[in-house]
């Protein structure tokens, strides 16, 4: 071992399972990550472990035999007379902060930890000295505060309200923004605190959601009110998810809120406006019925087909005024634009596909064809016999939307001799605006009506 003169004990003078003693304190010495040096009293140093060499940059074969004096600033050789009087009296030192010198002479900052080392009658003979580096751990330090300084900077100035709760939803921090709105302290807010700035009619629904979460692990989201510090409820979208340690455990949650309240005005105002403009519209085409009526009196096969055209429209205003003109399922349009052969076609009228939406526009043409394919399918076709069925399919796969309509069981039918506004509605119209292939076929077995296109074209974008 390099420079080392322990003294230490032989095999004979005990083990640590089959390691000799002397074995276990070499190893300790050689491996420690602390340096460790031994010392006479007046200075000269005697052994000098690895750990030392990377502190100091001094080899064992540059510091045995040398005074520990060479390490210590001038400024602080006060120090080694001190640590050596300890020393001679028997004392054990605490640790010491202080500074020694490098080798390529700058200082670095250290703890020092000295004891006495007694020869075989207990005398005194020597010191061991047990240095660590404080430079690194300054520097990790400082790396962490300057990571928390910057974590506190950015959760306090983001527009959310944000909290961290333990593995059982208990919370324990939340962002200068909570207690900027809430007007609350983290001391009135710890555990389920919280609840106090909850609306009395919604607190209970809250914590039902949220202690789901906390027991599945499911990321929690929910919109409801919280109390401002001036006594005012805001809405909030509020969500939080888990973070997991490296062994896939949940540590805590994250969660934020959203001030919403804003956003849920602007949508009801709208809401309100679209309801407003479907009343008028839904008055203007009574009044376009009733004008048919009185524009063609005697021709009631012409005014019955035209009011069911504009039923149809209006089935559809509905339908999307209740969407916000956001989109529509197909399952919904189907429903509405059929209703009225609903009670006369029962079970007879199948209609199945995936859960889809589409957009505005798709569904006012649709809507309209299939509309005019039912009215059809009533007057003439499947649907005018008791024994008739109506197969209404469609399919979202690779990119592209398909949607047919298959009669079967009913008369037979033949292609009408002219084709007029409703066949255009059926087949001209949709594809033209959806870019759509339609196919609009008369066979023995019934109508057949089927449109393909680009799911882009037809999908609530």
């Amino acid at each position: 071992m390099r420079g080392m003169n322990t003294g230490a004990p032989s095999a004979s003078g005990g083990s640590q399972g089959n390691i000799p003693a002397a074995g276990l304190l070499a190893s300790i010495f050689e491996n420690s990550e602390i340096a460790i040096i031994s010392k006479q009293l007046d200075g000269i140093v005697t052994s000098w472990n690895p750990a030392a060499e990377r502190l100091f940059g001094f080899g064992a074969d540059e510091m045995v035999g040398q005074s520990i004096r060479s390490l210590i600033p001038e400024e602080r050789q006060h120090e080694e007379d001190e640590i050596i009087a300890g020393v001679v009296a028997g004392e054990r030192s605490g640790v010491t902060e202080t500074y020694r010198l490098h080798k390529d002479g700058h200082q670095i900052r250290v703890a020092l930890n000295v004891s006495p080392v007694r020869d075989a009658e207990g005398a005194i003979v020597g010191a061991s000295q047990m240095v660590r580096g404080l430079d690194a751990l300054d520097a990790a330090n400082r790396a962490l505060a300057d990571s928390e300084r910057r974590f506190q900077m950015m959760a306090d100035n983001i527009a959310q309200l944000a909290w961290m709760a333990d593995a059982e939803g208990s919370i324990f921090w939340y962002n200068k923004r909570w207690f900027d709105y809430t007007g609350t302290t983290l001391e009135d807010m710890r555990g389920w605190g919280w609840k106090s700035v909850h609306h009395p009619d919604h607190v209970e629904r809250v914590v039902k959601r949220l202690q789901h979460s906390w027991d599945t692990g499911e990321i929690w989201e929910d919109t409801f009110p919280l109390r401002s510090a001036e006594g005012e409820y805001r809405w909030f979208l509020s969500r939080a998810r888990p973070i997991y340690d490296e062994n896939g455990t949940i540590a805590c949650w994250f969660g934020t809120n959203t001030d919403i309240t804003e956003q849920r005005e602007q949508r009801h105002a709208i809401e309100d406006l679209l309801r407003e403009v479907n009343h008028r519209a839904k008055n203007m085409l009574t009044l376009i019925q009733a004008l048919a009526r009185r524009s063609a009196p005697g021709n009631e096969a012409f005014v019955k087909r035209f009011v069911r055209r504009i039923q149809a429209l209006a089935a559809n205003q509905d339908l999307l005024v209740e969407r916000a003109w956001s989109g529509v399922k197909i399952a919904d349009l189907i429903d509405a634009q059929l209703d009225f052969a609903s009670d006369r076609a029962g079970k007879r009228l199948h209609r199945s596909g995936p859960d889809f939406e589409i957009s505005a526009r798709t569904a006012e043409t649709l809507g309209m064809a299939l509309h005019e394919l039912a009215t059809n399918a009533l007057k003439y076709g499947a649907l005018s016999t008791d024994q008739g069925m109506v197969d209404i399919v469609w399919t979202v796969e690779n990119g592209q939307f398909s949607i047919r309509w298959e009669e079967r069981g009913g008369p037979p039918v033949e292609e009408p001799q002219r084709t007029g506004f409703g066949t255009s509605v059926i087949r001209d119209m949709p594809s033209a605006s959806l870019d759509a292939e339609v196919a609009f076929e008369y066979r023995p077995t019934g109508v057949f009506w089927s449109l393909a296109t680009a799911v882009g074209k037809v999908a609530e974008s």
